[in-house]
């Protein structure tokens, strides 16, 4: 099985693991995921392929859709961060 595979899964298992987390011990997990979330995505399109790595993607935004909406207010400047 490819390491990528391996790690990926291992990720998802971590994530959920943080989200069942109370609120308050989820930044520093879920950050720690968030950034390690792309490299592992682009790993998983290297070795199987662009349409791996966009479902990939998909999950992935899917999971972290509040987190990279409020990253991305906060970055583009667009509206009030809470």
């Amino acid at each position: 099985m490819q390491l990528s595979v391996v790690l990926s899964a291992f990720w998802v298992i971590c994530a959920t693991i943080v989200a069942m987390l109370p609120m308050k011990y989820q930044f520093l997990p879920g950050v720690t995921l968030l950034i390690c979330a792309p490299a592992l995505i682009l790993w998983l399109g290297f070795d199987f392929g662009w349409f791996v790595s966009a479902l990939a993607l998909a999950a992935f935004v899917s999971m972290f859709r509040y987190p990279l909406r409020y990253f991305w207010r906060k970055w583009s400047g667009r509206g009030e961060v809470e």
